[in-house]
């Protein structure tokens, strides 16, 4: 029989890692350290009937699978925990060897599987004797295995003749010399984690402009706040949305990164649970079920504990895109695995020894918790402006952005805007022709025109967008008009009038957007447009409430071309525009 148990970096087994892993079998108790070969591991698993745990059928199994497909367990496996149940004995491990007396842990008494995290990373950082009281309570968890089961067979009163004597499984679990600990050494390869310049230098994270925000429920509390500039952290803490707003926007940041809940599940229309759609949409969305999944223990975005988090973050977004600047919901804890930081309960020095280490530069010494994870906010900003993430929503629900080294680059996107008759489709045409799939808002509002069996003309096409802007559905218009590319992987956007298109296209491609703001003379652009086959006075038109805000595009544009000339002018530039992109030297705003 191999009893075995592992230590992790924490509890998910998609983000977290194997430490240790303990065995005994056959008289022989074994330790591998991460980086040993699992040659006999794999061995001792082959010859074993039985696999014996404690919660290893949720845990301990799913991580050896996931890390060595290649060890073959046991195809019996005796999880000590559900066996517990049947007899009465609850709780964790810990607790069930309180209550049968089992005393095998003498000087690790006060380690528990948290502490056992932080052992790892105090190993990490040059102590091993914190890896050898490590390993001492990985031996101990698996000696006490021995003692539980021997307990466990006797509440069960099995027949006599099953065993030929009473149960032994102690000596099975904790054989002689169990509690002899090998000698171990620094393992530099191991103590060397990602930084900052590894990831996210040379990418266009490195001079965004990024404000991270630890989002609380209620004003009266305060909000954790953070630029990041580059590496560079300024940070403090703010307590009303008019504070938010005042700092975040004076920052001019490229993006704002806030950890709360940003939308609601699919099907429901508000945070409380009066809302008509509480029984049939519940309160989680999808990416909170999909973090669950993966083993991550998330709050569901409408438990009553988290209504008003989920509410004042939905409102803070939309204030946000609403003047152009674009917002992601952000997850600090999986940014935190990546630079091997432990979590936010190991407590405050962790966090500010793992920032500092991840190449953050700032005085984090006064840095308070929530100032540490609105840095930590921050940051999962620069790994989206860079691409390195893997986005958790659906059509309906917005994404949650989960840092991913590997991720899939973000499409380059070029957003046209600019006044009537500026030229913005000559110009979007122009990088059409340079192998940019072409899209503009206009086609998406073509389609519902057509579905409501109205004609195409510019009323009608200027009617349906103040509706569409007015009621709250921009968003939609951009989602719609982006699909209809597809995947490509360079895209030309023409028409941006509203700000809320502008930070949509910079959340969707992060530091691979760019907004072209297309300009020319009035009277240059009164003459192009009395020159076309139009309907409509230019005065008009250019008055309408559709193009009431195009105006304020030109503060948000990264480029802005004058377009007094011809193609001859337009041509060039357009390339030498695409050119800047292919080699990512475009810079931001």
């Amino acid at each position: 029989m191999l009893f075995l148990d592992i230590e992790t970096t924490g509890l998910s087994h998609h983000y977290d890692e194997i430490t240790v892993i303990g065995w005994s079998i056959n008289g022989r108790a074994s330790t591998m350290i991460k980086g040993d070969s699992h040659q006999r591991l794999r061995e001792d698993a082959k010859d074993a009937l039985a696999l014996v745990t404690f919660n290893g059928i949720r845990f301990d199994q799913r991580f050896i699978r996931q890390e060595f497909p290649d060890i073959a367990l046991p195809p019996h496996h005796i999880d000590l925990m559900y066996l517990c149940r049947r007899v009465g004995l609850t709780g964790g491990q810990k607790a069930i060897e309180r209550e049968l007396g089992v005393a095998l842990r003498s000087e690790i008494e006060n380690v528990d599987g948290f502490a056992a995290v932080l052992l790892w990373h105090r190993y990490l950082r040059g102590d091993v004797a914190a890896l050898e009281t490590l390993v001492r309570y990985n031996r101990a968890d698996i000696a006490a295995m021995g003692a539980i089961f021997d307990h466990a067979i006797d509440r069960l009163q099995i027949e006599p003749d099953l065993f030929l004597k009473r149960a032994a499984f102690k000596t099975w679990a904790a054989p002689s010399g169990w509690i002899e600990i090998p000698q171990f050494g620094l393992r530099t390869e191991l103590s060397s984690a990602p930084d900052f310049d590894q990831l996210l230098a040379g990418s266009p994270a490195e001079s965004a402009r990024i404000v991270g925000i630890d989002l609380t429920g209620s004003e009266a509390r305060g909000s954790g706040w953070c630029l990041l500039e580059g590496k560079k952290a300024t940070f403090k803490t703010v307590f009303t949305d008019e504070e938010i707003l005042r700092h975040t926007l004076s920052s001019k940041p490229d993006l704002v990164s806030i950890d709360s809940p940003l939308c609601l599940p699919a099907g429901r229309t508000s945070v409380d649970d009066a809302d008509p759609g509480r029984e049939r949409f519940g309160i989680m969305r999808e990416c909170e079920r999909e973090l669950k999944r993966r083993g991550v223990n998330v709050y569901p975005c409408l438990l009553p504990s988290m209504q008003k988090l989920t509410a004042r973050g939905i409102r803070l977004a939309e204030s946000f895109r609403n003047l152009g600047v674009p917002v992601i919901e952000s997850y600090p804890g999986a940014a935190q695995d990546i630079m091997r930081i432990p979590r936010k309960g190991a407590g405050v020095e962790w966090l500010k020894l793992g920032l500092a280490d991840f190449g953050v530069i700032s005085d984090l010494t006064v840095a308070s918790h929530d100032e540490l994870d609105a840095i930590t906010s921050a940051l999962v900003g620069s790994f989206h402006w860079a691409g390195l993430i893997e986005a958790m929503g659906t059509s309906e629900e917005p994404p949650l952005i989960i840092p991913k080294l590997d991720g899939k680059a973000h499409p380059t996107i070029i957003g046209i805007s600019g006044p009537i008759a500026a030229g913005k489709t000559t110009v979007a045409r122009a990088f059409e022709k340079l192998g940019f799939a072409y899209t503009r808002f206009s086609l998406v509002i073509d389609d519902e025109l057509r579905a409501r069996g109205q004609p195409l003309d510019r009323s009608n096409r200027q009617a349906l967008g103040n509706e569409i802007n007015r009621t709250g559905k921009q968003r939609w218009l951009a989602e719609r008009t982006l699909s209809r590319v597809g995947e490509a992987s360079a895209v030309v956007v023409d028409g941006l009038r509203f700000p809320e298109d502008h930070a949509f296209l910079a959340e969707r491609a992060g530091g691979s957007y760019v907004h072209v703001y297309i300009d020319a003379d009035e009277n240059m652009r009164r003459g192009r447009y009395n020159k076309r086959a139009v309907e409509g006075d230019f005065d008009a038109v250019a008055g309408s409430e559709v193009e009431g805000q195009v105006e304020s595009m030109r503060s948000l544009a990264h480029r802005v071309f004058l377009n007094e000339g011809g193609m001859e002018d337009i041509g060039p530039w357009a390339v030498k525009l695409a050119a800047e992109l292919r080699d990512k030297t475009c810079q931001s705003p």
